[in-house]
């Protein structure tokens, strides 16, 4: 085991000691109580007052010290990754077993600690591994299918159960800090808790909008109206944070040091993994699994906006999608958007689905109604669908800073990895894959394109 641990048993005890103090009692659901939604439905589906996220902050700590070995690596991935250690002290752990894991918390603390360690055993020498080994694969496996999440970094084991808050406000970005990072630098904290100050910025969203999808089959014009206007609020503040991006993270620290890590199995032959990775369960067995890194797309939050607003995508993500103004081609699966749901939480896809049982607003407004009050719905609509246009465009520009303009330059990666692999198609944007295994730019395009379109209103005569 790694000697140069930063923790120790004592160090672990006294933390969750004052853990427990510091959850005796549960924060309020004040934007609940303000809403005639269900609140024990959107409990049920894993939804708080933070949005997607818990309605408290992460374990920082598994509370049963069996799971040290584990503790001890993860919180010292940065030093492990640099000193190329990492490998080594993996592949000197015994295989834990998940009897111990008691709460929901501790599941997902258990998931991000081997999501983290996973993924730095697979990216994290000269080569890319192709086989994880049974210390990480048994457990993983199981946690995974516990939580009903894939074993790879998804987007909620890097951001949605991967954080810690000073103010107790999540949506306080200056207060957020990274629980675990591949690099230990800010640059990779200000990555991934731009996201989680997303998230829970438009939390007060998803019950008005509820309420709102509710209310058009009794025709309540003032609740459909009132939630649109909160919604596009919601999406212009979540755009204002997306810019804060540019503050404290460099675009070559996370090109060249950060990207690499983020990167999935599926699609990554060139990245040094043509058959995806190999899950060994000891005595011969296993299994060969491509997965997709993770992204922010698997996040439920921008799906929700979409299936509320009636936002139709069609890309399948893993070839350049259809030229906007032209017809998409016949689907041959389901699209990229509906594909990541199988990389969020279960409890979260499910709600995602119970939503688009409902309907969307867009089949309310798009009803011909020659009245003052259904004008305001269209025009509030418009206003909430232009507001996600912009944001998509304000991503695609940040794409376009941290990624397809480094991407131009001459890789400074030693390792074999996604932005080595990025490094060939220098000039050729439309080639270039994001981390969860797309075709990025044209993704994206397509993506912000069709949102633009659902605000074409006019009714088929």
């Amino acid at each position: 085991m790694f000697h140069g641990a930063s923790i120790d048993r004592k160090q672990h005890s006294l933390h969750l000691q004052s853990r427990t103090q510091e959850h005796v009692s549960s924060r309020p659901w004040p934007s609940f109580h303000d809403s005639t939604c269900d609140i024990d439905l959107l409990r049920k589906y894993g939804i708080s007052d933070n949005g997607f996220l818990p309605a408290e902050a992460p374990l920082q700590f598994l509370p049963d010290e069996y799971y040290l070995p584990w503790e001890l690596l993860i919180h010292n991935l940065p030093l492990l990754l640099k000193t190329d250690q990492l490998r080594t002290e993996i592949d000197s752990l015994d295989v834990l077993q998940t009897d111990n894991l008691r709460s929901e918390p501790e599941w997902r603390r258990a998931y991000v600690i081997l999501a983290f360690l996973a993924q730095g055993y697979v990216w994290g020498g000269t080569e890319a591994a192709e086989v994880i080994p049974p210390c990480l694969s048994i457990p993983f496996l199981e946690i995974s299918r516990k939580l009903e999440l894939p074993p790879v970094l998804t987007y909620a084991a890097s951001n949605l159960w991967n954080f810690t808050s000073t103010s107790g406000d999540f949506s306080d970005l200056d207060t957020l800090k990274t629980l675990h990072t591949f690099t230990g630098t800010q640059d990779e904290v200000w990555f991934f808790m731009v996201s989680v100050a997303m998230e829970a910025k438009a939390g007060c969203a998803i019950p008005a909008m509820c309420r709102a999808i509710e209310a058009k089959h009794n025709n309540d014009y003032d609740i459909i109206e009132d939630a649109l206007h909160k919604l596009r609020q919601c999406i212009e503040d979540v755009s204002r944070l997306l810019e804060r991006m540019y503050e404290k993270n460099d675009p070559s620290v996370f090109f060249n040091q950060i990207r690499p890590y983020l990167a999935g199995s599926k699609n990554m032959a060139e990245a040094g993994l043509p058959n995806g990775v190999f899950f060994d369960l000891g005595d011969g067995n296993g299994e060969w699994t491509q997965l997709r890194g993770g992204s922010n797309g698997q996040s439920s939050l921008i799906q929700f906006f979409d299936i509320s607003l009636g936002v139709n995508h069609t890309s399948e993500g893993n070839n350049t999608p259809h030229s906007p103004g032209s017809s998409p081609k016949a689907a041959t699966g389901p699209s990229f958007h509906e594909e990541v749901r199988d990389y969020m939480p279960g409890r979260h896809r499910r709600f995602l689905e119970h939503v688009q049982e409902m309907g969307s607003i867009r089949e309310f407004v798009m009803q011909s109604r020659d009245t003052a009050e259904h004008q305001r719905i269209r025009d509030a609509y418009s206003l909430a669908v232009d507001a996600l246009t912009d944001f998509r465009s304000k991503h695609i520009k940040l794409v376009t800073r941290y990624i397809i303009l480094p991407s131009r330059q001459k890789s400074v990666a030693k390792k074999q990895n996604l932005a080595s692999a990025s490094s060939k198609h220098s000039g050729c944007d439309q080639k270039l894959r994001g981390t969860g295994g797309t075709a990025l730019l044209p993704f994206l395009q397509q993506s912000r394109d069709e949102t633009s379109e659902a605000a074409d209103l006019s009714i088929p005569s």
